[in-house]
């Protein structure tokens, strides 16, 4: 597979909601095997396929500093949410440069198929559960700056707008 590229917030896909997956066959696994090598090379812990233009329902994670292998869901979606709620810095390969604090589930159970097409369940908390509600917001077209209060959404993007426009003078 050719490598792919992120895409920058702004791009229309990074707003749609992704097709699900009918069948874990060869072309889902050359897109996993493409998705985490980018994610890798942009040293993240998770991407989802609409970040590298592509609209299907495929996320891939990789936490080790939390104990928690590499790994590909397909079709995700979260069946169970703590009440309990927990605030962290929250940054994404499609807005590079900038981060702010999110308030999400402390805890959440997901379904989906792994990157060999059988079902898991995983009962995530604690870092693995912020980037796995996330990548699967991602899916529905959500970003993170969409959980921010007006005024700091603003602000973040003030701050990546003048991120962008000082690398595009260096180069």
């Amino acid at each position: 597979m050719e490598k792919l590229k992120i895409e920058l917030l702004g791009a229309p896909i990074l707003r749609e909601r992704a097709a699900e997956v009918d069948e874990v066959d060869d072309e889902v696994r050359r897109l996993v095997e493409g998705m985490f090598a980018a994610m890798h090379a942009a040293n993240g812990q998770g991407l989802a396929a609409p970040q590298v233009g592509v609209s299907k329902r495929v996320v891939v994670v990789d936490l080790p500093h939390e104990g928690v292998p590499a790994m590909a869901l397909v079709n995700p979606r979260i069946v169970e949410r703590s009440a309990d709620r927990v605030r962290g810095e929250e940054g994404c390969l499609s807005i590079p440069g900038v981060s702010e604090v999110v308030e999400r589930s402390a805890r959440v159970v997901v379904e989906a198929l792994d990157g060999g097409g059988e079902p898991v369940r995983i009962e995530a908390e604690d870092e693995f559960a912020r980037c796995l509600q996330h990548e699967i917001d991602h899916l529905d077209g959500i970003l993170y700056i969409d959980h921010l209060s007006p005024l700091k959404r603003k602000m973040l993007l003030d701050r990546y707008r003048k991120r962008q426009q000082q690398k595009a003078k260096a180069r």
